[in-house]
């Protein structure tokens, strides 16, 4: 194949990668499971672990041109320098594109990776044809990426849209987030926050994924768990449309499954935060790409697709 590029999308505990056309078509993807939110991982674990798994993909595609990564934390710019991540604290200043480029000698690209799933769905997805879209990724943690005048926007210092981490909740009830503050829009809306809140309800331990089969059979407390969640996330959404006048949002996830219990609390919420003018006028629409809008934004860093 000519004009294809590796694409991954990394997580603390699991790395996905795909060898993709210049159309956005996906020939082959793989998954493979990580560690990197060990608290003793180091820079040259990571880059092994990455080498490992890409030269499966090289030595069966060496058409490859590029390789674009989507990697949670806060990077520099457009430099693949990333400056630290709030899961992986060991990775400080991390030059996570140079150190894979020189070791697999092949172009890499990398930037945060809820900003590649922005870019994703921006080109290939539910927001396709827009110039300006918020793009929310909702997992162990939630993530944002906003691309304005189709261009992606990192921030000064790579810490654009860290939407995981507005405040939702502000007085002595509102949950520690894993960033040390309160009330984050994470800890109430997260994969692992709807897991902690059915358990205060009901005393079961269920993952997120279990909470939204028993919303589906009418359970009580999980369908409260994920219309409280989906009342945080549209309380935060709020904020962000206030700030950016921005008409379209968008959502990937696992959480997503749940999305006729989340969209009709996200609506209400957001509508009751909005200014008059903006009421009924944005839409929060569900991701169409089957949880890949994060491999398909990586592949277009590599500025070939």
């Amino acid at each position: 194949m000519n004009n294809v590029v590796l694409a991954a999308d990394i997580g603390g505990t699991n790395i996905r990668a795909a060898i993709i056309d210049k159309t956005g078509h996906i020939h082959e993807e793989r998954s493979v499971s990580a560690h990197f939110s060990d608290e003793n991982i180091t820079e040259q674990d990571v880059i092994q672990t990455l080498v490992d798994f890409f030269s499966i993909f090289i030595k069966k595609e060496p058409e490859i041109a590029a390789i674009g990564i989507g990697f949670p934390g806060f990077f520099i710019a457009n430099s693949g320098v990333l400056a630290s991540s709030p899961n992986l604290p060991n990775l400080k200043n991390f030059k996570l594109a140079q150190l894979l480029s020189n070791a697999l000698n092949i172009p890499v690209t990398a930037q945060n990776d809820a900003l590649c799933a922005a870019m994703g769905e921006l080109h290939f997805g539910a927001g396709k044809g827009l110039k300006n879209l918020l793009h929310i990724t909702l997992g162990t943690g939630v993530g944002g990426g906003l691309v304005l005048n189709h261009t992606p926007y990192t921030g000064e210092s790579g810490m654009a849209m860290e939407f995981g981490h507005l405040r939702v909740s502000h007085d002595s009830s509102a949950r520690l987030c894993g960033c040390g503050g309160h009330g984050c829009v994470e800890a109430y809306a997260s994969a692992s926050a709807v897991a902690s809140k059915y358990f205060d309800l009901s005393g079961i331990h269920l993952n997120s994924e279990e909470v939204y089969k028993k919303a589906l059979e009418g359970e009580s407390h999980a369908i409260s768990t994920l219309k409280d969640a989906a009342h945080k996330l549209g309380m935060a959404i709020a904020e962000a449309v206030k700030l950016l006048d921005i008409r379209t949002v968008t959502i990937s996830g696992g959480l997503i499954g749940a999305w006729s219990f989340l969209h009709p609390s996200i609506i209400q919420s957001l509508n009751n935060q909005l200014i008059p003018p903006m009421r009924d006028k944005i839409h929060v629409l569900p991701s169409t790409l089957n949880d890949r809008a994060g491999l398909l934004g990586a592949a277009t860093l590599t500025r070939l697709l």
